[in-house]
């Protein structure tokens, strides 16, 4: 019998990345209890609140969630929903279930995590009526495809995969029929500073090499080499969550570059204290009027290390490049 492997770094690495999944989600939770905005289907995959988190970081939430539905529902706007999304790190995010409730579902929505993520997520969906009634709606047999590391609707489709291996990602992915001719956004939230420059950098290059018509939208650190950055580098890094790719988040213009130079034809970055004031200000002061926020310069420094990159190849002139804030 083969001897088991040892554990190694890179999987107490890869143990500790997989972690940050169960915060995001566990912090989305709580600020949707308070208001901030609406989610009916995360208490399904997080069902307790947890402990109280601090105003700032509620708002911080608000600021990643709002900005990225805002692109997302923008790249839908414009491809008139004839298209494919790829969530690559998903999680437990529940975007798929908000699309269908709002009537604005792409052809298809594709999620890629670690294979003890999905198996986890695919059991709460097997699980819980309200998860698994919305892919039954949209799938037109009987059976759906579902195994412990991956599942396929009509209209959703779990893998299992490691983004760094992408060979198996790419078989993965057209095993379950993504289509390369169709317009293809693709979303990232604090996974590519999980890689190495060169595993992220590889990745963006093979999307942009095999999707015509694409969008990538990435959510991310920015400004990481100051004091305040060093401090959330060792914060993580107490938790043995390396931040292999943090060389390209010095800066919005090193966001760029990535996309840039893997053949994306035109890149925007902002940071997330640009963005929340370019959010629907009726809707902020309305959050804002949740919790009183006694640190306000500390919110500031947060939105200033957080940025969204939004990078377009637009083939079939889509006008995909006018997307933005």
């Amino acid at each position: 019998m083969a001897s088991k492997q040892p554990f190694t770094d890179s999987d107490t690495a890869d143990e500790a990345v997989r972690a940050t999944c169960d915060d995001a989600s566990i912090c989305k939770r709580f600020a949707t209890s308070k208001g901030y905005w609406t989610d009916l289907y995360v208490q399904y995959f997080v069902r307790q609140l947890g402990e109280r988190k601090a105003p700032e970081i509620n708002r911080g939430y608000y600021g990643r969630v709002s900005g990225m539905n805002l692109l997302i529902d923008a790249f839908l706007k414009k491809t008139q929903c004839d298209c494919q999304v790829v969530n690559l790190g998903a999680g437990l995010d529940t975007t798929f279930w908000r699309l269908k409730d709002e009537n604005i579902m792409p052809k298809k929505f594709f999620e890629v995590d670690f294979p003890m993520i999905v198996a986890r997520k695919i059991h709460h969906i097997k699980t819980k009526p309200p998860l698994s009634k919305p892919l039954i709606e949209t799938h037109s047999t009987d059976s759906l495809l579902l195994d412990g590391h991956s599942l396929d609707s009509d209209r959703y489709c779990i893998i299992s995969a490691d983004l760094r291996d992408l060979p198996a990602l790419e078989e993965k992915l057209k095993k379950f029929h993504i289509n390369p001719e169709l317009p293809t956004l693709f979303l990232s939230e604090c996974v590519l500073v999980y890689m190495t420059p060169e595993q992220s950098s590889n990745l963006v290059h093979w999307i942009a090499d095999t999707f015509s018509t694409a969008m990538f939208i990435n959510y991310e650190q920015v400004n990481m080499n100051d004091r305040f950055g060093q401090i959330m580098i060792e914060n993580l890094q107490r938790r043995q969550c390396n931040l292999a790719g943090v060389n390209v988040c010095q800066s919005l213009d090193s966001q760029k570059e990535r996309f840039l130079s893997a053949g994306w034809e035109s890149v925007n970055a902002l940071d997330m204290m640009t963005v929340y004031s370019m959010l629907p200000q009726e809707d902020v002061a309305r959050i804002e009027r949740l919790e009183f926020l006694d640190e306000k310069e500390l919110l500031q420094q947060l939105l200033q290390h957080y940025c969204i990159c939004w990078a377009v190849k637009d083939k079939l002139n889509l006008g995909l490049s006018q997307i933005g804030f």
